[in-house]
């Protein structure tokens, strides 16, 4: 679960996009009846540019969907056909892209690509088209501010929220038991300050006092003025508003500065079971909590198969899996359910299905509001014994959250 880190930008490209968009004809959406023509779903990626990386994760997830329900006769006898696209990381791109797949291909069905930044732009094309849009990556404030009915995330709730099963936990505790104050740490970046924002919000309402806040930049390579700067205040928690990079920082100068709070939380970093222990040192990950939509070691619907077909299909390990890849497959786990309770595959009753009910995936169960935001929660995770494991809400959990000191702090 990653997110747009080059916020600035988005506006901007934004706005390009809307301007190729508003220059768009309408057209009817494709519907798919009871024909036994291949199913058509057109997607754009980032192949290649700035998002490169999670948008071929993206891939894997989609083409693996694709090849495990034709293994098995495909949806309502018909085969998936994937046609996916390069957007180079561009929202111009992105918004030609779906545009070619409605009016040029004929798609029968659009899933989306990754990040906020291209989604919006996608998405609109999709709603004026009358098309289902199923996105997996998408998960920013101004996606759902577009307040469109036929978009659906396919993670457990927007990315602000990805905090909120901490605070769950923080304050499920006895109020003996729960820190008294706390520090909040936070990037510039519009997909992590806002999650220690929200998290600052729940706890001073419970009374945690708050003696630390900092933004710090994006171009910081350095995070020991700020970690000196907390510890100076000798907050029990701390609840860092992180990416990766920065998450790597900031453990590395609490142990090169010998201080540690007595609990650690970072919304992002800590919550990469591949890179997080390499980069910040295998002794030194325990104790730490994070959270995210998907981990190998779910047991959500589908989740031991989708480890075993991933790994004989890409090799490596199911802790070398990308959750990205597990988003992606949950798109289409969405539209085979929605064809096997109603024995159709159109946009119109893709749009109207999925808004009632609730629905298995890889990502969990999952419901939708009126603009696309799902109704869930994200897992907490800790490092427990150098793993990466669930920790709550109790029906998830693998592990009991673990409170001892952490590996550097003495």
């Amino acid at each position: 679960m990653r997110h747009l880190r080059n916020g600035r930008a988005a506006a901007a490209a934004v706005t390009a996009a809307g301007l190729v968009l508003a220059a768009c004809s309408s057209s009817k959406p494709a519907t798919s009846g009871n024909s036994h023509a291949a199913l058509k779903i057109g997607i754009s990626l980032s192949l290649t540019g700035d998002f490169s990386d999670p948008g071929k994760n993206a891939e894997r997830g989609y083409q693996l969907w694709a090849d495990t329900v034709n293994a098995k006769g495909g949806i309502l006898g018909r085969k998936v056909q994937l046609k996916i696209v390069d957007d180079t990381s561009s929202p111009t791109q992105v918004v030609t892209n779906y545009q070619n797949l409605i009016t040029k291909d004929h798609v029968d069905l659009t899933f989306g690509p990754f990040s906020s930044l291209l989604t919006i732009p996608a998405s609109q094309v999709a709603r004026r088209y009358g098309y289902a849009f199923l996105e997996p990556a998408g998960g920013g404030p101004k996606v759902f501010d577009q307040h469109l009915h036929n978009l659906f995330f396919v993670q457990p709730a927007p990315v602000v929220k990805q905090g909120d099963v901490f605070a769950d936990y923080i304050l499920s505790l006895p109020a003996a038991q729960r820190p008294k104050t706390a520090a909040y740490p936070a990037l510039d970046d519009p997909f992590a300050s806002p999650i220690a924002d929200e998290v600052r919000g729940r706890l001073e309402a419970a009374g945690i006092k708050t003696v630390y806040k900092q933004i710090y930049p994006a171009e910081i390579t350095d995070l020991s003025p700020v970690v000196s700067a907390m510890a100076d205040k000798k907050p029990d928690l701390v609840v860092g508003g992180t990416q990766a990079d920065d998450a790597y920082r900031m453990v590395k100068a609490m142990v090169q500065l010998k201080w540690a709070p007595k609990l650690l939380y970072l919304s992002n970093g800590a919550n990469d079971p591949h890179n997080f222990p390499g980069n910040v040192g295998p002794s030194n990950v325990n104790g730490i909590f994070s959270s995210g939509d998907w981990f190998p070691s779910s047991t959500t619907y589908g989740n031991a198969a989708f480890l075993s077909a991933y790994t004989a299909k890409y090799g490596g390990t199911a802790g070398t899996i990308d959750s990205t890849s597990a988003e992606a497959f949950s798109c289409g786990q969405l539209l085979q359910e929605v064809a096997e309770k109603t024995g159709k595959v159109d946009n119109a009753t893709l749009i109207s299905t999925l808004h009632s009910g609730t629905w298995q995936t890889l990502e969990g169960n999952l419901s939708w509001n009126a603009d696309g935001a799902a109704n869930s929660s994200y897992v907490l995770v800790q490092w427990i014994g150098g793993a990466m494991l669930p920790v709550y809400p109790p029906g998830t959990a693998r592990h009991s959250p673990v409170t001892t000191a952490l590996p550097w702090g003495g």
